[in-house]
């Protein structure tokens, strides 16, 4: 069994609006992983590529067909919105087996346009609906809060939180969005590049109390790629190349465990917590040993509830982490200074691997304006409803 599994390669898409299809935006970003890590398709010895709105239709073969056929295993992920980290994973799960020294894996979407995500639509069983079952407990909120959709979903979460928490109000999660959007003027990859005041994040199109349109995440296309090594194909590879290695000192999936709560309103916050701490005592380190952190900041009110989630702070102490500027981009604790989903966009199966791209450019300090000098431990996260949840720890190579 390998003992370490390198990051050599890593690349993602501009995200945004693309005419290309999901195979040629896969293309496009596992072809430029490839050439980062100074290796070619016949390297690789395993492929999981992930892709949800499409997922019936094999995307890892449809991209070898593009990029090279060699006959080598096919794993095609579907997993919400941690499948690009899940597909991440299972390339790193190959290399840990000894089954493979170099695996590729890729995230990709087709996203712009599809309009507010959400669950499956009740069965119409005639033309006169009756109250039954699990839709019969949410229909009547759906469209005074969204329930069953997303911004309607951690809408509850941000204003249960709110709740239970004095200083979680609605301009706070506006500010919030300020710091991400704020960010983005930075990320010459990210869908919108464009800092908005206060007052027009408050007082833009209202989607899902507290979260206003520019608290949300953006729909948008885009593909996300990494090619792994084994740390023995590690010491073959260029000086260069094994000196910009990043390592995965932790890698996490979760799902919801069984508990006694709400069985319909969905619980994001469990598994979070969980994926965390099995990730800190992966890496060996504890919170306060990060540089920066990439987290799912699906709406505003999602990256206040994962501070805590993720153990940047004690509990019930989000608010007051923010407020202290730890999160910015010049503070102790960078949180998302690619511009977060917020601004980067969030074209679901590339979202992990993009956001561990962000890690990664850092600690190779190839990040340009945006680099936090001296950053050498990230953590990267997301999570899907449905439920999953991918935490990832990676650590600058020692020199």
């Amino acid at each position: 069994m390998s003992d370490a599994v390198w990051i050599v390669g890593i690349s993602m898409t501009p995200f945004g609006k693309r005419p290309e299809d999901e195979v040629d935006l896969a293309a496009e970003a596992a072809l430029d992983a490839l050439d980062d890590a100074g290796l070619t398709m016949r390297d690789a010895q395993v492929l999981a590529a992930g892709n949800l709105m499409r997922a019936a239709e094999g995307i890892g073969q449809r991209l070898q067909k593009q990029i090279g056929q060699t006959g080598i295993p096919v794993f095609n992920v579907a997993n919400a919105c941690a499948t690009g980290a899940t597909a991440l994973r299972v390339a790193m799960m190959s290399i840990r087996s000894g089954e493979s020294d170099v695996a590729l894996a890729v995230g990709t979407e087709k996203l712009s346009g599809v309009g507010l995500l959400g669950g499956p639509a009740a069965p119409a069983a005639s033309n006169t609906w009756t109250r039954s079952g699990r839709f019969g407990a949410v229909a009547p909120l759906e469209g005074l809060v969204g329930t069953d959709t997303m911004p309607g979903v951690f809408a509850q979460v941000g204003m249960e939180y709110a709740h239970a928490h004095e200083g979680a109000t609605f301009e706070l999660f506006a500010r919030i969005s300020e710091k991400n959007h704020a960010h983005s003027t930075l990320n010459p990859k990210a869908a919108y590049q464009r800092r908005f005041t206060l007052e027009q994040i408050m007082n833009d199109v209202m989607i899902a109390y507290p979260n206003t349109r520019p608290m949300c995440s953006a729909n948008t296309d885009g593909a996300a790629a990494a090619v792994l090594v084994s740390d023995a194909k590690l010491r073959t590879l260029d000086p260069t190349q094994q000196r910009r290695a990043v390592k995965i000192s932790a890698s996490v999936l979760t799902s919801d465990p069984w508990q006694e709560a709400c069985q319909v309103l969905p619980d994001v916050n469990t598994l979070t917590r969980q994926a965390a701490d099995a990730a800190y005592a992966q890496a060996g380190i504890g919170p306060e040993d990060l540089d920066l952190v990439e987290l799912h900041d699906c709406f505003a009110t999602a990256e206040l509830v994962h501070y805590e989630n993720l153990r940047l702070c004690d509990p019930g102490g989000a608010v007051d982490l923010f407020e202290s500027g730890a999160t910015w981009r010049d503070g102790r604790l960078p949180v998302n200074v690619s511009g977060g989903l917020e601004s980067k966009g969030h074209p679901i199966s590339a979202t992990g691997i993009a956001n561990i791209y962000e890690i990664a450019t850092h600690l190779r300090e190839e990040a340009g304006p945006r680099q936090i000098e001296g950053a050498r431990v990230g953590l990267a996260h997301v999570i899907g409803l449905g439920s999953s949840c991918g935490v990832h720890i990676l650590e600058k190579r020692a020199a």
